[in-house]
């Protein structure tokens, strides 16, 4: 039997660099059974928010309130420990390459200081906008065709650069993919957090995972903050989606 011979594209050229710098990161996972029933109920009637924008609005919020988790290891000039003053998401974002289903990362600053609307509009601009207009995926692209040396050099300076690693590579991640009926158990990454959820049933209840890297946490800081996370889910996020609700008949009169 021949086979044909697939050459490596660059986005998935960035995929294996980037998993190379997670091997020997011990993480782990943390997982809360959330019930979202009225969140959901508000999402729809806001004129269907991303679920994605939402999580980000709230879990951007814990992060502010919770100091641990913005802080990160870095080697540059020794091993230590950095705490930074706010939160940059790094959202996984997939799209077509060329005709290859490819995983691309856009960052989101401080997210818990905007709005989930403003929000979910750069969500679909990530998912929808040239890749070659977006910066991060042209950044990526034009780092995926160095040589192999100078691609992992330049991702472990990255991370390793206090100053340079939330710009980067942000301070938590955001990776899912439950529209499409699965869920990812434990992703990889070399962030100090990374949340993923799997598919909201018909009641608005989900399974919601934190993985986080714990050379810098422990797990009972992990498990307060899903507490925390579907707490302000269920609080200022369900009121701002409910004041976003109230607003769009107005809208459709204009």
């Amino acid at each position: 039997m021949r086979c044909r011979t697939i050459p490596i594209s660059r986005p998935r050229r960035f995929m294996q660099d980037f998993l190379s710098v997670c091997s020997g990161i011990p993480t782990v996972p943390v997982q809360r059974r959330m019930k979202l029933g009225a969140v959901a109920a508000a999402r729809i009637a806001a004129g269907r928010i991303g679920w994605p924008s939402i999580f980000l609005k709230a879990y951007g919020t814990v992060t502010q309130r919770t100091p641990a988790l913005r802080r990160a290891l870095v080697d540059l000039p020794w091993r230590h420990l950095i705490e930074y003053p706010a939160s940059v998401a790094n959202v996984a974002v997939e799209r077509d390459y060329n005709g290859e289903p490819a995983v691309f990362f856009a960052r989101i600053g401080d997210p818990a200081s905007d709005t989930v609307v403003h929000l979910d509009e750069m969500m679909k601009e990530f998912a929808t906008r040239p890749i070659h207009e977006v910066k991060p995926f042209r950044k990526m692209l034009r780092l995926a065709g160095w040589p192999s040396i100078l691609r992992r050099a330049g991702l472990w300076m990255g991370l390793n650069l206090p100053r340079m690693r939330a710009g980067q590579f942000g301070t938590f991640g955001l990776s899912v993919y439950s529209s499409l009926g699965a869920e990812s158990l434990h992703p990889l990454s070399p962030l100090t957090t990374t949340l993923t959820y799997g598919v909201i049933d018909g009641d608005g209840e989900v399974d919601v995972r934190l993985i986080y890297d714990h050379r810098i946490l422990d797990g009972a800081t992990v498990a307060r903050a899903l507490e925390a996370l579907e707490t302000e889910l269920r609080g200022p996020v369900l009121a701002e989606l409910r004041a976003i609700a109230g607003t769009l008949p107005t809208r459709n009169a204009a």
